[in-house]
């Protein structure tokens, strides 16, 4: 089992704004590619970490299906208009993905 952690950072001011649409990704685009809401958690910075930083986490069983997951992804219309949707909350090329191992 892997654990792969979408990191983005809100600009100044827009975290409830990307917040409320990273919500509405979960809830309409995540579900179409079998990203299940008990498989995942949406984070933000709190103390010690960046509190403009906003988090999706994702449970896989290996790469090979996170891969399959990506590709689904690049084919949904609305997923890439989402993306153009947060443009204007975000801090431009802060996203990353982050992939762990879970150990124990």
């Amino acid at each position: 089992m892997m654990v792969a952690r979408w990191c983005i950072v809100a600009k100044f001011g827009y975290k409830q704004e990307l917040l409320n649409l990273m919500e509405k990704w979960v809830n309409e685009i995540g579900s179409q590619v079998g990203l299940k809401k008990d498989k995942m958690r949406l984070l933000t910075g709190s103390v010690g970490g960046l509190e403009s930083m906003v988090q999706t986490e994702h449970i896989v069983d290996d790469l090979a299906e996170l891969n399959a997951t990506w590709e689904k992804l690049a084919s949904i219309p609305a997923h890439k208009q989402w993306s153009k949707d947060i443009e204007p909350y975000i801090v431009s090329g802060t996203n990353r993905w982050e992939i762990y191992r879970i150990v124990a």
